[in-house]
């Protein structure tokens, strides 16, 4: 079953961390690109972060530009999203994305509130 899971998601303090974990079944994440993408209540979903599958080039949204970090690590099938200075304004819905052969693969996602 072709599938993506999301977890690492859950209640930080503003100015704290996370790392996002998607983990992909049934594919190979390797030739595909990927991306994270977010939808906070009431907003509409949003692209924050992508990786080229060819050469490595990154995609970061300006909202989160210099405190996320993109990663994969091909031998677990797994990418990250490492985030740090969280800000209650990256409260949201989490989603993983796969492109692959013109197949568009969804995670379910995980929320991530950014709260004191």
């Amino acid at each position: 079953q072709v599938q993506l899971v999301e977890s690492g998601g859950g209640l930080v303090q503003p100015g704290g961390s996370l790392r996002l974990s998607c983990a992909a079944s049934g594919f190979t994440l390797g030739p595909a690109a990927i991306g994270w993408f977010r939808q906070a209540p009431g907003k509409e979903r949003e692209a924050v972060s992508g990786l080229s599958y060819n050469d490595g080039n990154t995609y970061y949204s300006d909202s989160v530009k210099g405190r996320f970090t993109i990663s994969k690590d091909n031998a677990k099938n797994t990418v990250y999203l490492q985030m740090n200075s969280l800000k209650p304004e990256d409260t949201a819905v989490y989603y993983c994305h796969a492109l692959l052969d013109g197949i568009s693969y969804w995670g379910k996602g995980t929320l991530v509130t950014v709260s004191s």
